[in-house]
């Protein structure tokens, strides 16, 4: 019998057992199949097999439990007498009693909660993302590569009034990586982060560098810069090309996470780093210029000259600490949405990144209460702080 046909009688089984009033893995168990392979024929039938409803779990609160209750409530009864006499927990009964209990009164209503009981049982639910009009809001967004996060926030933002228009994060994580689910393009994965059609778990990496001269450490960084409170504090890393022969500088001030990228066409050497380093601290106004972050890479060898060129402090994280440099890790990940592992960043000239700064900074960021890089940075252009007032003794 051909493969596809011995398939489909098994499939044709499965829906049989599920009939009978099987779970899922257990008809998967009975045919020899794998779990995974039931659930995508439940996800490819999408609800149109009509599968009984099974009994409820028992420690589930049922009508007659609910029932009790009243009965109980009406008497004068406290949540824990009647915990004891339904056998349940405590917080079992406060829940319900909270969840079911009519505004203002305080009556208990248990066929009202038994309803809304067997609503929230019912499968299957209803996607959020199947509002065309949401999906749309969400695709919008996505295709300006914002993050899952920045949209949800955003959409908070934008319609507080409208809970309709709202989604979490992690819906619209789930209608990128499970297929079938919700309404957006099947593409549009390609705009997260990652890139990914699937989660992944994170593998840590350790990635040894050099040796640095005469370096500081970030333990001896001034308190303005740790608590983030003083802008003018930045954060330092290369995003490293194909064949590790090309890259690209990455600045990140750390009050606002304004972004600037360092065209480097001759390589990533140490003369080459101080150069492209110099010349863009340069563009910078006087209060925005106080100290680097940087890791103990070797392309940091001539630290020496780019601090005394701006006239900028340099600190190194320690070895194997990337999250010493949160925000500048955080916009790495960020830009290889743009630049891939395994791009020639020779190619790319310095109007290509200029154009992929002015995206990042122009994005809304949770962590500045909604408000983008560009929006805190001028600001602070357009009131710079005043200078101390000199003290004598």
């Amino acid at each position: 019998m051909p493969a596809s046909q011995v398939q489909k009688d098994r499939q044709s089984r499965f829906w049989e057992l599920i009939i009978e009033g099987l779970s899922s893995s257990t008809a998967c168990e009975a045919l020899g199949v794998d779990r995974s392979q039931g659930y995508r024929w439940i996800k490819a039938a999408s609800g149109r097999i009509p599968v009984p409803e099974r009994p409820r779990s028992g420690r589930y609160l049922e009508q007659d439990d609910r029932l009790r209750i009243a009965d109980l409530r009406i008497t004068g009864a406290g949540v824990r007498e009647i915990a004891r006499e339904l056998g349940r927990s405590p917080s079992t009964i406060s829940r319900e009693l909270r969840r079911n209990s009519r505004p203002n009164i305080g009556a208990y209503r248990p066929y009202a909660a038994q309803k809304r009981c067997d609503e929230r049982a019912r499968r299957p639910k209803s996607w959020r993302l199947d509002d065309p009009v949401l999906a749309a809001a969400v695709e919008e967004r996505l295709v300006k590569n914002w993050s899952p996060e920045q949209i949800s926030d955003d959409l908070a933002r934008s319609f507080p009034d409208r809970p309709e228009m709202q989604v979490t994060h992690e819906t619209i994580y789930q209608s990128l990586f499970v297929q079938g689910r919700g309404h957006p393009r099947a593409d549009l994965y390609k705009h997260v982060r990652t890139g990914r059609a699937a989660r992944r778990p994170r593998a840590q990496r350790f990635n040894p560098k050099g040796k640095i001269r005469d370096k500081i450490l970030i333990s001896e960084r001034p308190a303005e810069a740790a608590d983030r409170a003083i802008p003018g504090h930045w954060e330092r890393d290369l995003i490293i090309g194909s064949a590790s022969g090309s890259a690209i500088g990455t600045l990140v001030e750390r009050t606002t996470r304004y972004v600037m990228l360092v065209h480097l066409p001759n390589g990533h050497s140490a003369e080459n780093v101080r150069d492209g380093l110099v010349a863009t601290i340069a563009t910078l106004p006087t209060h925005l210029r106080r100290s680097f972050t940087w890791d103990q890479g070797t392309e940091m060898a001539r630290h020496r000259d780019v601090t005394l060129a701006p006239d900028m402090a340099i600190y190194f994280c320690d070895p194997h600490s990337p999250w010493q440099r949160g925000s500048n890790e955080n916009t790495n990940g960020l830009l290889r949405q743009y630049f891939p592992k395994g791009t020639d960043l020779n190619a790319l000239g310095p109007e290509r990144l200029l154009e992929v700064a002015t995206e990042l900074n122009q994005r809304p960021r949770k962590t500045l209460d909604g408000t983008t890089p560009a929006a805190a940075l001028e600001k602070l252009l357009s009131n710079p702080p005043e200078p101390p007032v000199a003290t004598t003794a």
